[in-house]
């Protein structure tokens, strides 16, 4: 795809996400957005296909990009384990955006009372980032730098319930901490790394083998 295709098919994404986060999915029309993005249905059609269609690339093209990161990481033969995860962990946290668009479209759109074909289809995109984790944990194991009892499912959802908690409630979040999570300068300079220094410092405790606490 040549410059000019790329960053009109970007621009279409970009509006996209701005309104099924605002309106959701059901809310939005193909007609809604072409007209925002300024180009007419059959680009949007030849591009993407049908409305779901156009849906599932916002999610993907987010997804996409993050699973690059994990998945260099998780490659490096250099790293142990424990590296890559405390890695990851930072990669991961430093994604933390409350009320951008993309995370209220995951509030929005990805729920427990949600069912059906198109929210499995978001779940399973979702769930890439995830088995990119939960491959580091097993690799831990199998190498012997993390214990052969730990729970990697629930470890995992340790690392991404603290992150969903911040993101998904932030109102919650800003009464127990004491201040807003949605102001860029706090969550940068002070929240952020707290939360990774957190996660390592508990994650550390629990995973490593007794010989190894002391890395």
């Amino acid at each position: 795809m040549d410059k000019e295709k790329s960053d009109k098919k970007d621009h279409i994404l970009d509006v996209a996400e701005r309104i099924f986060s605002d309106v959701g999915f059901d809310g939005a029309s193909t007609r809604l957005i072409s007209g925002e993005a300024g180009v007419n249905m059959a680009m949007l059609n030849y591009y993407f296909g049908s409305k779901e269609g156009l849906f599932l690339a916002v999610f993907e093209r987010k997804i996409a990009s993050f699973q690059n990161m994990l998945q260099n990481i998780g490659n490096d033969e250099n790293m142990s384990a424990w590296d890559k995860l405390q890695m990851c962990i930072d990669t991961f946290i430093n994604k933390v955006v409350v009320n951008n668009c993309f995370q209220r479209l995951i509030t929005r759109e990805v729920s427990i009372n949600k069912t059906g074909p198109l929210s499995e289809k978001l779940t399973d995109i979702l769930m890439v980032n995830v088995l990119e984790f939960k491959k580091i944990f097993v690799e831990g194991v199998a190498t012997g730098v993390f214990r052969k009892d730990i729970d990697i499912e629930m470890a995992i959802a340790t690392i991404f319930g603290t992150k969903n908690y911040i993101s998904n409630s932030s109102q919650l979040a800003s009464k127990l901490l004491g201040n807003d999570v949605s102001d860029i300068k706090y969550m940068d300079e002070e929240l952020k790394p707290r939360i990774k220094n957190y996660l390592k410092t508990l994650l550390k405790v629990y995973l490593l083998n007794d010989n190894d606490n002391s890395k």
